[in-house]
């Protein structure tokens, strides 16, 4: 934890979603209180997709197909404990077989009980997906989780991505911002109403056992001087803790109005536990959070003062911690974030790791010398659209060496950047490519050409030539037993040629998509 502070804030337009803007002349104040630090303005719209699905149950190539499920109003569903469909969709022959090897996502399609929102606006109104969470317990069953008017959803699968039981649904919560599955139930990690100056939301975990909530614990409040409007976070399970990694904004104390990160360890039974701190990254756009057997959980965030992609891992504020790519991260500009438009943080069995983001590089990058306490950096990006990059580090403390490119197009902007174990010695890195980009403050818009899956080596080096598919990939990836990569996402036609505007579209029903090495 650091006590230090910078002393420039932004008022947020939306507690919803977190967007960030730079500001002039600010870091010459910024040397009476130094450290963390974290200003907002934020936005929450949508606007209308068409929609599309196949029977419930069936397996297909995870493509869209021509039968519109999706909505553009959206409306609250009646709100309750647990929600059943109309037909819950027993496991046909076809779900069975499984293509594997080939980069061929297939997927089954099952029916919501409420309309998911599944487009959301970030900065400048920059379309982004709405997150979905899927997770992967012991047994092999799954979770997937999903906001709605009513609260965030969890759907309960079988092993082949087929509903096997009714919604869980978690009344209050208003986002999804980590999920555990467990084989009798789950945690999610998510925002509640609460009482504190801003009005805010409080940051919370809430444990169910067999369709029962067990625990609710707030992670934010008045006693710690901090809400949390935006999570943009991570959740994790070691079998005996979780650790809990999302942003927070100062509501009294040394942070007052200023916004930084958390990371709070949770035990079992939902007590608060040592370690982590509470006050960390500045400006926070992105976090990446793994968790280990013993000692921190290793730790990855977007600082915006010092400039970059940092190892924050039990360090909080990372003045001293390693740095993994120097990027302009101003709102709009940088990488982040990692739930959202970047990837996850990737273990191999020898201990190192993968990172894969959304980058603009460096052309320059230097101290700012109007920052006389010497934290803070100016960053010159070396393009205007985001390009692909991966990082390695050989252990859970370092920098890695220079992150290597995999795309270069200066014309195309790449987004929805995700990193996945594949198979037991390569990754799967994909993104959503965007041709004909027109880029301002930072926010590209242009003609989606697809989603991108490329497989490397821990060295960076291609398998083999993308492939091009129609599968999105756009919520958190859980990884099976047999290495099979599933994921949830909303079944419409992405497009990214104008930013949002209005109320998000709805669907009511999600893809699983699934991938065997």
């Amino acid at each position: 934890m650091t006590n230090a502070r910078r002393t420039t804030s932004h008022r947020r337009r939306d507690p919803r979603r977190i967007a960030r803007k730079p500001l002039a002349g600010s870091l010459a104040v910024a040397a009476l209180l130094g450290g963390a630090w974290y200003a907002t303005a934020a936005t929450d719209s949508g606007d209308s997709g068409n929609g599309h699905s196949t029977a419930a149950g069936a397996t297909t190539p995870a493509s869209p197909s021509t039968a519109p499920t999706a909505t553009t109003t959206a409306s609250p569903a009646k709100s309750t404990s647990t929600t059943t469909p109309k037909a819950v969709a027993k496991t046909p022959a076809a779900a069975a077989k499984t293509v594997t090897g080939t980069l061929t996502p297939t997927s089954t399609t099952v029916a919501l009980t409420a309309k998911f929102p599944y487009l959301t606006a970030g900065y400048n109104n920059t379309r982004q997906w709405t997150r979905t969470t899927t997770a992967v317990a012991p047994n092999g069953t799954l979770r997937v989780a999903w906001p709605a008017a009513d609260g965030v959803h969890v759907t309960p699968l079988n092993a082949a991505g087929v509903r096997s039981g009714a919604d869980t649904v978690v009344k209050g919560a208003k986002e999804v911002g980590g999920l555990v599955a467990h084989n009798d139930g789950f945690a999610l990690l998510t925002r509640v109403a609460d009482t504190n100056k801003w009005k805010e939301t409080a940051a919370a975990i809430i444990r169910y056992t067999n369709g029962k909530q067990t625990f609710r614990t707030k992670l934010t409040g008045t006693a710690s001087n901090d809400t949390s409007p935006g999570l943009d976070g991570q959740l994790t399970w070691n079998g005996t803790k979780y650790g809990a990694y999302f942003v927070v904004h100062g509501a009294g104390g040394f942070a007052d109005g200023h916004f930084g990160d958390k990371l709070a360890y949770i035990s079992a039974k939902g007590a608060k536990l040592s370690g982590g701190w509470s006050w960390g990254c500045s400006h926070n756009e992105g976090i990446a959070l793994h968790a280990e057997t013993t000692g921190a959980f290793t730790s990855l965030c977007f600082d915006d003062w010092r400039s970059g992609l940092f190892v924050s891992t039990g360090i909080g504020a990372p003045d001293v911690a390693p740095v993994v790519q120097r990027e302009q991260c101003w709102a709009g500009y940088c990488g982040g974030t990692f739930p959202g438009r970047t990837g996850d943080l990737v273990k191999s069995a020898s201990g190192r790791y993968a990172t894969a983001f959304a980058s603009r590089g460096a052309a320059s990058a230097k101290k700012n010398s109007a920052d006389s306490s010497g934290r803070g950096w100016t960053v010159t990006p070396k393009t205007s659209t985001h390009q692909v990059a991966v990082a390695f580090m050989a252990n859970r403390n370092s920098g890695p060496g220079k992150a290597i490119y995999l795309t270069t197009a200066a014309g195309t902007e790449n987004v929805n950047v995700h990193v996945a174990p594949y198979g037991k010695d390569r990754l799967l890195v994909s993104w959503e490519s965007l041709k004909g980009a027109k880029c301002a403050a930072g926010t590209c818009t242009g003609t989606f050409t697809g989603t991108h899956l490329r497989l490397i080596d821990w060295n960076g080096k291609a398998q083999g030539a993308d492939k091009v598919v129609t599968a999105r990939i756009s919520g958190d990836i859980a990884v099976l037993k047999n290495g099979t990569l599933t994921w949830a996402y909303a079944p419409v036609t992405p497009t990214y040629a104008t930013p949002l505007d209005g109320a998000s579209p709805t669907a009511t029903s999600l893809r699983i998509a699934r991938l065997t090495p």
